[in-house]
């Protein structure tokens, strides 16, 4: 079975847009470190406006749009999930405390069993 070659083509105007995504990214950053003497409404109006203009940028690239068409797929293959009910959930919680309950008392039995052999048959360790 072959693996197809996946060819991703992207064209300078969406690098141009991941660059001016990144560049607002970063200039959102610096406006706000820079508009520190202006006041908190200043800086975080700048931060968020930029913040904002950056993920638009990137959302109109085709890296966004696949992104978003991946969180579109995943919400629809959420929605395709049969959950349990409430009944089984709790029927299948109690059986793994069952399972771990048993299991702990098997490995202290092997344990208590072979510390028995080894210290007291084999070596002779009474205490």
């Amino acid at each position: 079975m072959s693996n197809p070659q996946v060819e991703t083509v992207t064209t300078g105007a969406d690098k141009a847009k991941l660059a001016a995504a990144v560049l607002l990214l970063v200039g959102a950053l610096v406006a706000f470190y820079a508009l520190a003497k202006q006041g908190p409404i200043a800086q975080w109006g700048a931060l968020l406006v930029l913040l904002i203009a950056a993920a638009a940028a990137f959302f109109t690239s085709e890296s966004g749009k696949s992104l978003i068409a991946y969180g579109q797929d995943s919400a629809r293959e959420v929605r395709k999930v049969v959950w349990p009910t409430r009944k089984e959930a709790t029927q299948m919680t109690g059986y793994v405390f069952a399972f771990v309950l048993v299991m702990a008392l098997f490995l202290w039995l092997t344990d208590k069993t072979l510390e028995w052999v080894l210290y007291d048959l084999i070596l002779g360790w009474k205490r």
